[in-house]
């Protein structure tokens, strides 16, 4: 299946939907991350669109990457999709169903508005891959959902459920009883004129290394020591997210 076939582009009332299309659970394999890319840098390009959403076809939205691909050599621009998200000069909202894991969950965090159907379950699981987040997920999240909530999150591998997602402040909103993608399309457009759009990176939720954040980490790092001591992904996690608390978005 090639780039034109997993990443298919189409406008709809203004809004430009970029979808994912590579069973049989959307997986970040080759050509999917320049075709989101390609279709981004598109919609910016196009004065008929005020608005961008990104979604998943069939059952997910997208779940994770292919771990066929890991510890081969990729290129740098396969690094750089959810850069361009972020950096879209028109609103991106992530309209999630399925699993929406690791790489996938990243790309939505890099979008600018996260909407869920209440199915939807979203993780960043790749502790138990014995690796860890590496494509901005430790530094959105926590800036997202503060310290504790990405600490538990990340180190626990485990998958979280709409309406939690919605308390955590990771989705705006969830969309019941509805289609999702005509749902997705009445968000954008709703959101289409608001500026400044609001990017994860900018964000100061939680972002001190006093107090909660100070707790979060000596708490995490102890269960570490305790539980998984002999295990390097936790450790580096952790420190990870440490540097979103202390450090710019791009060092961290």
């Amino acid at each position: 299946m090639n780039q034109a076939q997993t990443v298919t582009y189409a406008v709809e009332d203004g809004v430009a939907l970029i979808a994912v299309n590579n069973p049989p659970v959307n997986a970040l394999a080759a050509g999917v991350r320049e075709g989101i890319m390609e279709c981004v840098m598109r919609a910016n390009a196009d004065a008929e669109v005020d608005a961008i959403v990104l979604l998943g076809e069939g059952k997910n939205f997208i779940a994770g990457a292919d771990i066929r691909r890991f510890g081969s050599v990729r290129p740098v621009s396969t690094r750089k999709s959810a850069a361009t998200l972020e950096a879209s000069d028109k609103p991106v909202v992530a309209a999630m169903h399925g699993y929406a894991l690791g790489g996938g969950l990243e790309h939505a965090l890099a979008c600018h508005y996260r909407i869920a159907s209440p199915d939807a379950r979203l993780g960043l699981p790749e502790v138990n891959l014995g690796i860890i987040p590496a494509g901005g997920g430790t530094q959105r999240l926590t800036r997202i959902a503060g310290p504790a909530a990405a600490l538990d999150v990340i180190l626990s591998g485990r998958h979280v459920g709409a309406e939690e997602a919605q308390r955590l402040g990771i989705v705006d909103a969830i969309m019941d009883g509805t289609d999702l993608r005509t749902a997705a399309i009445r968000f954008a457009r709703g959101v289409a004129s608001r500026r400044p759009l609001p990017r994860a990176r900018d964000s100061a939720q939680g972002i001190e290394l006093t107090g909660a954040g100070a707790t979060a980490l000596d708490a995490a790092r102890k269960s570490i020591t305790k539980k998984s001591r002999h295990l390097k992904a936790p450790a580096y996690a952790l420190e990870c997210v440490e540097a979103a608390l202390t450090r710019p978005f791009d060092e961290g």
